[in-house]
């Protein structure tokens, strides 16, 4: 970057602007790096530019009909996320003045060869933002669903949750924490509210997560609520030999460890593994770790359960990768359908007879979740449904279907009325039929 683009706070946007450019193209969102902006603070920045971009991509299409006559000039390099981020900033971040946030979007354009034409677009664009704001700060959420996606799901769930959802998609959602041990004295020096067993929301934080009390001394880890009621439903046993498929990020492996259990944790990332075992190493926890293909991998009916996170849509993240709502199409699911039928065959020929085997997806789609089981009771016949009870839930009996399994939408009300959404998750348990 020149020095005649080298103005306080453009650097960051111009990142933000590269990163959202990236996210819109297919690419998966990830933190923007250290070797991308030094500073802590500036990256903290960026990344909310570009997450809240996306939560209101909807919005901001809205916005986009009614200031640009033609839309959005094409094959402009950066232009259209460099506008995304500059009304991102207009209309929900208040982190500088608006004309500073014009002024910035303008030059960001300029430092891009291919939008840079379009400048005096750019400054006419988030100037009659600027005039509208009021109007376009109380935009209806309706359209912030893709329109498969909410028919599908108003079908499923009703058009009231699905309502339900374009308000939890808007905004940040809290932190989730399971903890290692019970310990009231930690709870509260995180400022967290206990929510399921282990589970702990932290609603409002000033520290980064690796600042937070009890990290450095591994007494916790970051799982959604949603995440970590598989492993406490699949009820691990000291001693008992476990595996965990598709095992990273590493939250259930930790806690399958936890429990005292002899846990095999196999993922077919060795990336996503080094950083499973650099956390197990931090909370002193013990796992072997396998990097392999999860239906290569054949040692024999040797597990007294198997815990199978199946490769998914995803679409139940959407409070946290709100990008899988633009990603996601119906050929993909019907794919993973497919993958998710092979695992659930390839991880029951893992099971002891006796053995128990919990499959769960965070997504919100029923032909991954609810669906699955009827595919299991018609071609899986050494497993039969073990059904999960209220009281496995303290009590908690909204996400219980009729099938013995657990539905958990991200618009539900937490037991204790605590508030903050959770992800979307289906989770069911099979126990595998004596020989």
């Amino acid at each position: 970057m020149t020095e005649k683009y080298d103005l306080p706070g453009l650097k960051l946007r111009l990142e933000a602007a590269f990163h959202l450019k990236s996210v819109l193209e297919g690419k998966p969102f990830a933190p923007i790096a250290k070797d991308r902006l030094a500073e802590s603070r500036d990256r903290a920045l960026a990344n909310r530019m570009v997450t809240t971009a996306l939560r209101h991509h909807g919005h901001i299409d809205a916005v986009f009909s009614q200031v640009l006559s033609k839309g959005v000039p094409q094959r402009a390099g950066i232009l259209e996320a460099v506008l995304r981020i500059a009304v991102t900033q207009l209309l929900w971040l208040d982190d500088i003045p608006a004309h500073s946030a014009i002024h910035l979007g303008v030059e960001s354009a300029r430092a891009d060869k291919r939008a840079g034409r379009f400048d005096k677009l750019v400054n006419g664009v988030l100037r009659s933002v600027q005039r509208q704001i009021d109007q376009f700060k109380v935009l209806d959420n309706a359209g912030l669903i893709p329109g498969w996606l909410a028919a599908q799901w108003s079908g499923a769930y009703g058009a009231d949750e699905v309502a339900g959802f374009a308000e939890i998609l808007v905004q940040s959602p809290p932190l989730d924490l399971t903890l290692k041990t019970p310990d009231p004295d930690l709870i509260a020096a995180l400022g967290g509210q206990p929510v399921f067993g282990p589970s702990v929301r932290v609603a409002e934080r000033d520290a980064t997560v690796a600042d937070l009390p009890g990290f450095a001394e591994g007494q916790w880890w970051v799982q959604d609520v949603s995440a970590a009621l598989p492993a406490q439903l699949l009820k691990p046993a000291a001693g008992e030999r476990i595996l965990d498929l598709c095992a990273a990020p590493g939250g259930k492996t930790a806690q399958l460890a936890s429990a005292g259990a002899h846990v095999t944790a196999l993922d077919i990332s060795a990336d996503r593994m080094e950083r499973v075992r650099a956390n197990l190493e931090r909370l002193d926890l013990d796992a072997e770790i396998v990097v392999a293909d999860a239906l290569g991998y054949g040692p024999g009916p040797v597990f007294d359960a198997v815990l199978l996170d199946a490769p998914c849509s995803a679409t139940g993240t959407f409070r946290r990768h709100p990008e899988v709502l633009l990603h996601r199409n119906a050929d993909g699911i019907a794919h993973r359908v497919a993958l998710q039928r092979k695992m659930l065959a390839h991880a029951a020929s893992l099971l002891k007879p006796g053995g128990r085997l919990i499959y769960c997806v965070c997504s919100l789609e029923t032909a991954e979740g609810e669906s699955q089981i009827g595919w299991v009771e018609k071609n899986l016949t050494d497993l039969e449904v073990a059904p999960i009870a209220a009281d496995e839930l303290a009590g908690w009996s909204a996400p219980l279907t009729a099938g013995g399994a657990v539905r958990l939408i991200p618009s539900m009300t937490l037991p204790g009325e605590i508030a903050g959404g959770l992800d979307g998750f289906f989770i069911a348990r099979f126990v595998k039929k004596p020989a």
